[in-house]
């Protein structure tokens, strides 16, 4: 039965039936609700809600919930992620899988608290230091907020990964019809991996520091392979009236949504016009682009940024990539549509 639902709460209580009983974190807007919710959900539930001195006490707190086998999360927003870039290097190192929440705000430094998708290259990249990847999922509702959240904890367990899951602060901000999932993830799970004290058994060590001969080579080949594997199992997306399209909007997100209400009009105009909302920001769905241009698409990236996504899509193909992009804020409808029909080629 659907209810309606705050974002971030129905994030929080996803977080709680995905079978998360650990979370730290640090007060920011537009994530600060998050926090809000799961103070009094988690203990509720048997959980630990902790509410640390900042954000990097938080992400090593999860860190260490995370090595012995607890489904753990935090959330934050921009400049909080950023400070939490060490500790999720230091988990993508050890292996260890948690979710981490970016309801995304203005920037670059305090920025503001409207939409914005300017931390695209900061989630897809691997924005702390070394050699890893985060799966990152972008949803554009409240819905796949919650489904996503299932999806993202399933995804690190999997890879023994952190996992990212994006929005913004226009998502954060309403309040949508939800279905919540009836059925809850066990909480505990058997991870052989996990430190859980003495148990008469062989010594468990999580580590990311190797400093013998090789070693360190080793463990970032070894890394590597899994990420492969991430981009040919994970990679996800969805189509919105796309047969046939001969210009393809690429967007994702909030701006992904607002774009469907411009495709639809474009569309009764009679122009072919389509859809690519990539789930996935990486692994990134370089291989439909690529298919799509061979059908005969050209294309228009849309973001909430001065053009970060759109490195990945001119990534793809071999063309010049159209772009309209409005950093701090939110477009209108009308103003892709206008984008749409002065790139359109008949």
């Amino acid at each position: 039965m659907k209810k309606l639902w705050k974002c971030c709460d129905a994030i929080g209580e996803a977080a709680v039936r995905a079978g998360c009983r650990f979370f730290a974190g640090y007060p920011i807007t537009p994530q600060s609700p998050i926090l809000e919710y799961l103070s009094w959900r988690m203990p509720e539930v048997g959980g630990v809600f902790i509410q640390a001195e900042s954000e990097l006490a938080a992400i090593n707190i999860v860190l260490g919930a995370a090595a012995s086998g607890m489904r753990a999360m935090t959330a934050s927003s921009s400049p909080g992620i950023s400070l939490m870039q060490e500790g999720i290097s230091y988990m993508a190192g050890c292996e260890l899988p948690a979710v981490i929440v970016n309801m995304n705000r203005g920037g670059p430094g305090l920025g503001g608290i409207q939409p914005n998708q300017g931390d695209y290259f900061q989630a897809t990249k691997g924005g702390g230091h070394g050699d890893y990847r985060t799966p990152v999922l972008a949803p554009s509702t409240t819905q796949e907020a919650v489904d996503f959240l299932f999806l993202a904890f399933d995804i690190a367990d999997r890879y023994r990964n952190p996992v990212v899951m994006l929005g913004d602060s226009f998502l954060a901000g309403i309040m949508e019809s939800v279905a919540m999932p009836e059925e809850w993830a066990p909480p505990f799970q058997d991870k052989p991996w996990a430190l859980t004290g003495c148990e008469g058994r062989e010594p468990r060590l999580i580590k990311s520091l190797y400093l013998g001969p090789g070693e360190l080579t080793q463990h970032n080949w070894k890394l590597r392979e899994k990420y492969r594997e991430m981009e040919e199992r994970e990679v996800r997306w969805e189509e919105f009236m796309i047969d046939g399209a001969k210009l393809v909007v690429v967007a994702f997100g909030t701006a992904a949504r607002i774009a469907k209400t411009a495709i639809k009009w474009a569309r009764d105009k009679g122009l072919k016009v389509g859809l690519l909302r990539p789930i996935t920001l990486y692994p990134f769905p370089l291989g439909v682009l690529a298919e799509l241009e061979s059908a005969g698409a050209h294309f228009l990236v849309a973001e909430l940024n001065t053009g970060q996504m759109l490195e990945d899509v001119e990534r793809a193909v071999r063309q010049k990539v159209d772009f309209i992009g409005r950093p701090g804020a939110v477009f209108y409808p009308e103003e892709i549509l206008e984008k749409i029909e002065e790139v359109y080629r008949a």
